[in-house]
């Protein structure tokens, strides 16, 4: 039996199992609201990226633990040049002023900006066509041809179907929905 806050005080508590009957959905709430977070983000960061030379790599609102966090991926627009510290920094000043001029988060929530890394995730549909010819690692939710983690050269994306060379010059063709998580390879 889980239970549910209801308020900001707890002062009425409900069985998930109660809500699930009377037809809410607690978990497609809860992505809904994260939703609406990272797309106000977006909106509130577009002009800014774009005047800096900086575009958003990823935002996700998530929970661990007791604490939320507003994690925001920044990158450089051109190619081959890298994102700093101080950029991190000069974005984070201005999206805390704005997050508080606005104020669309209830919950206390840490804000963190980074660079998305060399190790950086594949994640939109634009992610995996932008670097079509890198090495890729890839976990897929279920085992294929007996294995759940595939090395390659990501050849491109048609569709919701991704195509991966591994080091054996198998060629992999994967959906979207059987990726687990996919990650730009470090090469060294």
């Amino acid at each position: 039996m889980i239970l549910v806050r209801v308020g900001e005080t707890p002062t009425l508590y409900f069985c998930e199992r109660a809500l699930y009957r009377c037809g809410i959905d607690i978990e497609r709430e809860n992505k809904m609201a994260r939703k609406k977070i990272t797309d106000t983000v977006e909106e509130l960061l577009s002009g800014f990226l774009e005047q800096e030379g900086y575009e958003l790599y990823d935002c996700e609102f998530v929970k661990e633990g007791r604490d939320w966090f507003l994690r925001v991926y920044v990158d450089r627009r051109e190619e081959g040049t890298y994102i700093s510290t101080e950029d991190c920094e000069k974005v984070s000043r201005f999206l805390s002023e704005k997050l508080d001029e606005e104020d669309p988060i209830e919950q206390n929530y840490y804000l963190e900006v980074s660079s998305p890394g060399m190790d950086r995730k594949l994640v939109k549909r634009g992610h995996y066509e932008r670097y079509v010819g890198r090495e890729v690692d890839i976990r897929l939710y279920k085992g294929k041809d007996g294995t759940k983690n595939i090395h390659g050269v990501l050849e491109g994306i048609d569709g919701d179907v991704v195509t991966v060379t591994d080091d054996d010059g198998r060629k992999w063709e994967l959906s979207l929905s059987e990726i687990a998580k996919a990650n730009l390879a470090v090469v060294f």
